[in-house]
């Protein structure tokens, strides 16, 4: 795999480049290929996971292509996991936050390797893309799997730290995909544990390593020692770097539409005249930290984007105290319930909702809505 030397190059924050890079997906080689990291993958998690473009744009964009379903069910399958993750967060809410249906077991720190931190796992393909993750905000969803599982299942970490450390440095962060995920790898949001060994890791990371600590068959992972290089761990102190208040210029006869870290949409009422805000909640990224290229990322695309977008940093409640507003429109969210307003729906996929206690439950019901 080449070195991802530009952050920019993988993820432009232009508008019409998003289209493009949407128009380019092949979903057939995808469904074949997307487990190996050179594999034909979209790229486009950031803008879904910004509320840039919605899983629902993705799918009629794909299928408008003359794609069947039947020929695209891999792909149309992982985009309805972020809508699932999302119905899961909606209906359990802060319980996300800890372990859902199982407690993980065993659970040797609170805390994390710091191997995987300064990338010095001995793993060449984790270490290497760790490296990576730090340059570009972006990891390959296998290596997501690979590092918690070695996080979690191996160095018996409990999986909301290292959690918050991966969300940190992604561009593409969202928290129910990212928690829930790591929940699942660690057991405690499925009824298995994921594990991969050194042959796995090999074989879709085009490496030959040989002599690990993973160089061990599956059998031999439940009775696995936590390895000597994964047990010094580290406690984060992951803080957000948010720029400074400034003065807003309201209008206060137009109607006001509230964008967020989980809603970038550009075309969201474009033809209105409307005073258009970006709301960055101290409190929010506090709970839920994240880097300054991923801070850097929505400011630059919202700047280039959003017409007359204007920042705003502070909570909600301070922003409608100390500005007159006409009419205010914000799209739905989990971390939205404290917004006052109008709120207005996101795009979904399905017209499925509610919690299903696993993914392949929510699908089936997904499925009779696709013309086969």
């Amino acid at each position: 795999m080449e070195l991802l030397e530009h952050q920019d190059s993988i993820f432009p924050t232009s508008y019409p480049e998003i289209i493009k890079c949407v128009a380019s997906i092949d979903p057939v080689k995808y469904g074949s290929t997307r487990n190996y990291i050179n594999g034909s993958v979209t790229y486009v998690s950031p803008y879904i996971s910004r509320g840039i473009i919605s899983t629902k744009f993705i799918l009629s964009e794909i299928l408008n292509r003359g794609y069947k379903p039947a020929h695209i069910e891999k792909f149309i399958q992982e985009l309805a996991w972020r809508d699932y993750w999302q119905q899961v967060w909606i209906t359990k809410g802060k319980a996300i936050n800890l372990d859902l249906k199982h407690v993980q077991n065993p659970v040797s720190n609170t805390s994390i390797s710091k191997a995987i931190v300064v990338a010095k796992t001995g793993i060449n393909a984790i270490d290497k893309a760790i490296q990576e993750f730090y340059k570009t905000g972006y990891l390959h969803n296998h290596l997501r799997m690979y590092i918690a599982a070695i996080a979690c299942n191996i160095g018996q970490s409990h999986w909301i730290v290292p959690a918050k450390w991966m969300y940190y440095h992604l561009l593409d962060a969202d928290w129910a995909s990212n928690a829930l995920s790591w929940q699942w790898v660690a057991g405690a949001n499925a009824n298995k544990k994921y594990v991969a060994n050194q042959d796995n890791i090999n074989k879709y990371c085009f490496t030959q390593q040989k002599g690990t600590f993973l160089d061990v068959p599956y059998d031999a992972f439940n009775s696995l020692e936590i390895p000597e290089i994964l047990k010094s761990t580290l406690q984060l102190e992951l803080k957000t770097p948010l720029p400074k208040k400034k003065v807003l210029l309201i209008e206060e006869t137009l109607h006001t539409c509230i964008y967020n870290f989980y809603n970038l949409d550009p075309l969201w009422k474009k033809d209105v005249l409307a005073n258009r805000i970006l709301l960055l909640e101290p409190s929010h990224f506090e709970y839920y930290p994240v880097s300054q290229k991923t801070i850097d990322f929505i400011i630059k695309f919202s700047e280039e984007n959003i017409g007359n977008v204007q920042i705003y940093v502070g909570e909600f409640n301070d922003l409608i105290t100390e500005y007159n507003f006409k009419k205010i429109y914000y799209k739905e969210h989990p971390l939205n319930k404290h917004y006052e307003g109008i709120e207005e729906p996101r795009d979904w996929m399905f017209t499925v909702k509610g919690y299903y206690p696993s993914f392949f439950a929510f699908w089936k019901k997904c499925k009779k809505e696709l013309t086969y």
